[in-house]
């Protein structure tokens, strides 16, 4: 039996056909030993047929069709025409071998070529693969390296391709950043009033916000030269008349030491300084908001764009803190205190990172615990949420953060919150809202179907989120227990009929068991009455004849 051999390479299909196979007798080390000699693995493999890919974008293709164990219809274009042709009926006298056993079954179903990868085949495709280059004629020395360096790089890139607009990475980075630049603008702008205060005292105790300051000691410069005209320029800076005035003031009766014009210059570029760092400070903050609004919309809407950059950055990525359980995400960032708790048996941490948010802040004392783990509860879901769905809304953080909401309230006035059921029933109603709002320029059968099926994914997402969490596990219980009761009565209605109505059918009437019952009951009723009355006018015809027989 003929074997053919389909090696798929940087610069296109080849296919080759081992006739010697008979001499060696299939084992796997004479085959070893004849690889690296050229001459001797020649007279065992020869080329039959190359097909060159068109472009890069055509060999990604392939590439990437071969990994995933796909026929392409150019590599099934190329088995036919170089491959004996199949007919039906009758025995195949040639098989393929191949170094992917998917792409060969592929193969097998749609062409009828019977396929095989084992460890003879590899190793005669090992040889190939060495001796490459001189099998195939017209091809430059590096010609094939350049090809195999291209395509690694191709296929590696749109392996790890993502969606740009949703790095986690700029978080982490933005809000390392975001808080070193709070530290260093401190520590600069502490600088800025110790250094100009050696020639303006009085002014620390008038402005107190430290990008005000550096900006009237950069617009004073010299308090000598500061007189009334300038009143008017400095209220725009400074926000108020009175502040203006009396700096002015403060200036004139002024206790500190002139300043040589070179100091007063370091002075003002250093402020300068301090007040770029301000104005990028904000421009970074800026970015953080609208990258938060990009990966994370459900998070940022629950817990603010700032803790949850933080809770992201803490956790390493997105999808990190979308696996970590509540329990853990409740202390992210106090993992020093929940060890030195654990060395020492102590009390272990409610909060870690999440006690900056305004909720537990707004919680009292004793209900800062149960409202750092309901809060972590609901921050692991957001994080789910925005981690595996597909569309980015924040419908989701909105509807978590009133049940939070209702949650303070709880705690607070008594006030009954929502279940969680219901809570994510109305955020889908919105979604599915919203989607057919987008939509209704472009209906198609197809889109809706997705969306269902998106939809339902969620639904059924949020569902097992619930039954791990607790919250509305009550209700399908006491359906499934009336569910049993009914039975329960439909058995034992089943089981006696007969008794109840044969007492029924002797009373003269067939009904269901109750009435019969009842009507026993109003039947012997009616009867003792009788008895009663006839005792009554028993006693007084007695009495009637007593009386008579005394007159």
């Amino acid at each position: 039996m003929a074997l053919y051999l389909l090696y798929e390479s940087a610069s296109g299909y080849a296919l080759f056909l081992a006739h010697g196979i008979d001499e060696i007798g299939q084992n796997t080390e004479a085959v070893r030993n004849s690889i690296t000699d050229l001459k001797r693995f020649g007279k065992v493999v020869k080329i039959e047929a190359f097909n060159p890919f068109e472009s890069a974008l055509d060999a990604l293709n392939q590439c990437n069709a071969v990994s995933e164990g796909q026929m392409t219809e150019e590599l099934q274009n190329f088995l036919e025409r170089s491959l004996p042709k199949v007919k039906e009926g009758k025995k195949v006298k040639f098989s393929l071998g191949l170094a992917e056993p998917k792409l060969g079954s592929h193969i097998h179903e749609v062409t009828k070529i019977p396929c095989q990868s084992n460890e003879f085949v590899l190793e005669i495709l090992r040889g190939v693969r060495l001796h490459f280059e001189k099998f195939i004629e017209n091809l430059k020395h590096g010609d094939l390296e350049k090809a195999q360096l291209g395509l690694s790089h191709s296929y590696s890139r749109a392996k790890v391709k993502f969606n740009v607009n949703r790095v986690d990475n700029m978080v982490t980075q933005a809000i390392v950043l975001l808080d070193t630049l709070d530290k260093d603008i401190n520590t600069f702008a502490m600088r800025v009033r110790e250094w100009y205060s050696w020639h303006f005292p009085e002014l620390v105790k008038i402005v107190n916000d430290n990008y005000l300051y550096a900006k009237v000691a950069k617009f004073v410069d010299d308090k000598s030269q500061l007189s009334e005209d300038k009143i008017s320029a400095l209220t725009e800076i400074v926000g108020d008349e009175d502040k203006a005035k009396e700096i002015v003031e403060a200036a004139k009766a002024s206790m500190g030491q002139d300043l040589s014009p070179v100091d007063l210059i370091n002075v003002k570029l250093f402020a300068q300084r301090v007040m770029d760092l301000v104005e990028y400070r904000k421009n970074l903050y800026d970015y953080l908001v609208a990258k938060m609004h990009d990966i994370a919309p459900n998070l940022a809407a629950l817990i603010g764009e700032v803790v949850g950059a933080r809770l992201i950055s803490h956790a390493g990525s997105l999808t990190n803190l979308a696996k970590c359980p509540s329990s853990t995400l409740q202390i992210l960032g106090a993992e020093k205190a929940l060890f030195r708790a654990l060395k020492t048996k102590g009390n272990t941490p409610k909060y870690g990172l999440i006690f900056h948010s305004s909720f537990i802040g707004r919680a009292s004392a004793r209900n800062k615990g149960r409202m750092a783990r309901y809060l972590a509860n609901k921050c692991s879901i957001a994080s789910r949420l925005d981690c595996f769905l597909d569309k980015s809304t924040t419908t989701f953080g909105e509807k978590l953060r009133e049940q939070v909401e209702e949650r303070l309230d709880f705690y607070d006035k008594g006030v009954a919150p929502r279940k969680n059921l219901d809570v994510m029933k109305s955020a889908l109603e919105t979604v599915e809202d919203k989607d057919t709002e987008m939509d209704v320029d472009e209906p198609s059968a197809k889109k809706s179907k997705k969306k269902k099926s998106k939809v339902d994914v969620v639904e059924y997402a949020q569902s097992m989120i619930e039954d791990t969490n607790g919250d509305a596990s009550e209700e399908p219980k006491s359906e499934k227990k009336k569910k049993k009761k009914k039975e329960k009565r439909k058995l034992e209605q089943e089981a006696e009929p007969e008794e109840d109505q044969t007492v029924d059918n002797a009373n003269g009437d067939v009904h269901e068991d109750g009435t019969a019952k009842k009507k026993k009951k109003k039947k012997s009723k009616e009867g003792h009455g009788e008895e009663l009355q006839a005792a009554v006018e028993t006693k007084k015809k007695k009495k009637k004849s007593k009386v008579q027989d005394d007159e």
